[in-house]
């Protein structure tokens, strides 16, 4: 991995954690346990350790931005508004990449006290599944192709012009998307995440990447990740066995052994084949890197030099 990774410096999570001396208020063991993903893990010595840090250096950017904004205006000698800052957030399948978002989400809502923090996710973005069934499609759904990446490009491009946009709902339940939309009003900062937010899309004029002012993608072996997805799977159908509106209720009725094989299946014909052709591929276009051992601890962080 590493030697793919030239161009960024190499941080120990002893030497990160030494980087900022925080002053930002932590979390409660409560408010953490309310924002992790099924069978994630996280401890408010990740928080100290790893996010306070990262917040300060998502500050750093952010003022540059801003200054950026400034300057410009100056030069172009006209007002120039400040544009949403967003962040993007991409990796695999049950990497925790949804509870790495929502616990920014809380942090620089209440570093930046009086910004309006918003989360999307990419999910919102795939096409109904009866588009995907006339499409043929809907054995690729979470491939590049399974998403309306036009529609993503517009909101992003909205939400940067400073307009409130409202955007699909995707249901894990139902596994497809809602009738209902949601608005997302006009934000100080967007976090959008989703296996897909590096990826190019048909448009060569706009890149998905083109709106995003900070990147992160979520990293670990595909061994320990296909554990986690086996082990997440397992946890929803537990779920979902007194619910017949849910999606996974039909397969409640499998065997441990049946159950296990239909996983493994879809993990090394979908999942891991979606990971090492399309998203493993976009990890150099994030500026920080976080990587994850076997119980979901970051050990090291990635951050790009130029």
């Amino acid at each position: 991995m590493e030697t793919e990774l030239i161009n960024y410096d190499k941080i120990t999570r002893h030497i990160w954690q030494n980087l900022y001396k925080k002053t930002l208020p932590t979390l409660t063991e409560k408010e953490l346990e309310n924002i992790k993903s099924i069978n994630d893990e996280i401890s408010l010595q990740d928080v100290n350790d790893v996010y306070l840090p990262l917040i300060q250096l998502i500050r750093i950017y952010k003022k540059t931005m801003t200054d950026l904004t400034f300057s410009k205006g100056l030069f172009l000698q006209k007002i120039a508004h400040t544009q949403p800052f967003i962040i993007g957030i991409s990796g695999s399948v049950a990497v925790g990449k949804s509870t790495i978002a929502r616990l920014l989400q809380l942090l620089l809502a209440r570093t930046f006290k009086t910004a309006h923090v918003e989360l999307v996710t990419t999910d919102g973005f795939l096409y109904p599944n009866q588009t995907l069934i006339d499409k043929k499609l809907l054995d690729r759904k979470g491939f590049p192709e399974s998403y309306d990446m036009e529609t993503l490009i517009t909101f992003l491009s909205e939400i940067k012009s400073g307009k409130d946009v409202e955007i699909p709902v995707y249901s894990h339940e139902t596994y497809d998307i809602l009738p209902d939309k949601e608005l997302v009003k006009s934000p100080d900062i967007l976090i959008i995440e989703g296996i897909n937010v590096f990826q190019s899309t048909h448009n060569k004029h706009l890149y998905i990447n083109d709106f995003f002012d900070f990147s992160i993608y979520v990293d670990a072996t595909e061994s320990n990740i296909e554990r986690w997805y086996l082990e997440r799977f397992k946890t929803l159908l537990e779920l979902a066995k007194k619910d017949t509106s849910n999606y996974y209720h039909q397969f409640t009725t499998l065997s441990q052994e049946e159950t296990l094989k239909m996983a493994k299946e879809t993990w090394k014909k979908v999942n891991l084949v979606n990971l090492r052709e399309f998203i493993e591929p976009t990890r150099s276009r994030a500026e920080v890197i976080l990587h994850k051992d076997k119980s979901h601890k970051i050990d090291k962080i990635y951050l790009k030099k130029y």
